[in-house]
């Protein structure tokens, strides 16, 4: 059974840093990509980072700098550093990998707060 878990949100304050993961099963990892979007209240899933099976990354603009997203293949697991973390980086963080790049995570929430 293909699952994506994701872990380690919480609260924080601006300038801030976290780090989530993605734990992956029932699929050979290696080879396929990683995305983490997020979701705001009232506005729509947006794509923050995305790295290919061969190491290629992708960010969107306003997390570039900040952001660092990186896998480890021994341990099925993505990863998402988060750095000088906005109150607008507030959302939900949502894994996306799989065989056909279908299969999401159940989200975990991110809150940047003074």
């Amino acid at each position: 059974q293909v699952q994506v878990v994701e872990s380690g949100g919480g609260s924080v304050q601006p300038g801030g840093s976290l780090r989530l993961s993605c734990a992956a099963s029932g699929f050979t990892f290696s080879f396929n990509a990683i995305g983490w979007y997020r979701q705001a209240p009232g506005k729509q899933r947006e794509l923050v980072a995305k790295i290919g099976g061969d190491g290629r990354v992708y960010y969107e603009d306003s997390v570039k700098g900040r952001f660092t997203i990186s896998r480890d293949n021994a341990k099925n697991t993505g990863y998402l550093q988060m750095n000088s973390l906005k109150p607008e980086d507030t959302a939900v963080y949502y894994c996306r990998s799989g065989p056909a790049y279908s299969n999401w995570g159940q989200g975990t929430q991110v809150t940047v707060s003074s």
